[in-house]
């Protein structure tokens, strides 16, 4: 995997594609797009279906206006054809699975290639180091670990950056003070609501924010306001960033 994460005079060289003009920006989502909806149409027989109710072919892509011509892929699509039936590459080709909780239906299965999960690493080392993360640097996840996508993807991005990965997952909040005391990470992956609670457990222990080292949460997964932002970076002493 090239990230390109070698440091040059004491900064990250950017990638070709973060220094890109409109122009080249344009250009690759047309290809992506026009090859993405291809593939689609040709290996998700649903999907397929879908096209052909609305009367629509990929041949019929001929810019991005006529995207809005084509059917989308809706959450209800997954339950009505679960679990396989919206892949689109053979069951041998899928390194991992993940899912959503299944608390109002069927849960939506996801399969990720070998591939998906590089590009999924590479984009969230990307992320931590647009957030100013570099190798060297600890990293307490947060986020759960399991069959929703969060923790592992975070994990592997951490790790592809050459950080120090605290796989903490979510829950036991005194435990989870005691590791960002002790083990002084220097960045949190986690939802925002969680952070509050820890926050309000570090008030609970009487500490502060003197006591731990951390400089950046990326935080995501969930709805939140400046509000919240305002206040975790106010109580906790760093730079909450959105984390996508």
């Amino acid at each position: 995997m090239d990230l390109s994460l070698v440091e040059s005079g004491g900064r990250f060289e950017l990638e070709a594609i973060e220094k890109a003009s409109i122009d080249e920006l344009r250009a690759l989502q047309w290809e992506r797009l026009r090859a993405v909806v291809r593939h689609a149409f040709d290996n998700c027989l649903p999907y397929r279906r879908k096209c052909e109710d609305a009367g629509i072919h990929p041949d019929d892509l001929h810019s991005f206006d006529d995207l809005a011509k084509f059917p989308f892929t809706v959450k209800q699509d997954f339950r009505e054809h679960y679990p396989f039936g919206m892949f689109s590459v053979p069951l041998d080709r899928i390194a991992r699975f993940h899912a959503s909780s299944g608390t109002t239906g069927k849960p939506a299965v996801v399969g990720y290639t070998a591939a998906d999960l590089e590009t999924w690493a590479g984009l969230v080392a990307r992320s931590l180091r647009a957030a100013g993360a570099h190798h060297g640097d600890r990293v307490h996840n947060a986020y759960n670990y399991g069959l929703f996508t969060g923790g592992m993807g975070s994990h592997d991005g951490a790790q592809a950056l050459g950080c120090a990965v605290i796989p903490v997952s979510g829950g036991q909040t005194e435990r989870q003070v005691q590791l960002l005391v002790d083990l002084k990470p220097n960045i949190i992956m986690v939802t925002p609501s969680y952070l509050l609670n820890i926050a309000d457990e570090f008030d609970r222990q009487g500490l502060s924010h003197s006591d731990i080292a951390l400089r950046v949460a990326m935080v995501g997964a969930e709805p939140w306001t400046e509000a919240m932002r305002a206040e975790i970076n106010r109580r906790l002493n760093l730079q909450a960033v959105d984390y996508y």
